[in-house]
């Protein structure tokens, strides 16, 4: 177990729970999961509803809670990569203003142009 930020795990390439974590990001954004997410909550007020046993309720209210549960998991890793995505970017535009107030075209440019992504858009 490791308590390090998400962005400062396993070096520059992603690990396993990193690229878990990104696909079901995704996943929860899409109307796919919406629809499944509107289902549940309709299977959960049907089941209160109708005259079932308790343990079909206390089932339908865990199905519940453990979803909620791993959404505020995804949540707070999507927040914090985006967090250090956003800060690195600063740090590179800073850098970038400071090396052309001094004339230099040199490293922190680079590091710009990598944070941003230039190359991709080109």
């Amino acid at each position: 177990m490791t308590t390090e930020h998400p962005a400062d795990r396993g070096g520059p390439t992603p690990g396993t729970f990193e690229r878990l974590a990104e696909k079901v990001s995704n996943f929860t954004s899409s109307p796919v999961f919406f629809g499944f997410c509107l289902l549940l909550v309709f299977t959960v007020v049907g089941v209160h509803f109708a005259d079932v046993s308790l343990k079909w309720k206390i089932f339908a209210g865990e199905c519940m809670t453990a979803v909620t549960l791993m959404l505020l998991a995804l949540l707070k890793n999507s927040e914090l990569r985006g967090e250090r995505a956003i800060q690195r970017k600063l740090d590179a535009i800073a850098a970038a203003i400071l090396e052309a107030h001094r004339d230099q075209g040199g490293k922190a440019h680079e590091d710009l142009k990598a944070a941003i992504r230039l190359e991709e858009e080109t």
